[in-house]
């Protein structure tokens, strides 16, 4: 365990930051499924913008790969395109 009042600070610093990450990206990977689940177009396409729009702060915070998010939203605007 650690001895140092800063060490004891950053476990519960990455505790909370951890928690956040998960969070977030489970919310992300609900929104996904709902998007990859819709069958109106109109609907999908409303959707599609957030859906990019969280992917890409996954990104931008490193909790998902750069390269992982445009997979993923390259497949997911596709699935829209062909509605």
């Amino acid at each position: 365990m650690a001895n140092h009042k800063s060490a004891l600070k950053r476990i519960r610093r990455n505790e909370a930051v951890r928690l956040r990450n998960r969070y977030q990206h489970k919310t992300t990977r609900n929104a996904i499924k709902k998007l990859r689940s819709e069958t109106d177009k109109k609907k999908a396409n409303a959707l599609l913008p957030s859906v990019i729009s969280m992917i890409d702060k996954l990104a931008k915070r490193n909790i998902i790969h750069d390269n992982k998010a445009a997979n993923l939203k390259s497949k997911l605007t596709k699935m829209v395109a062909t509605l």
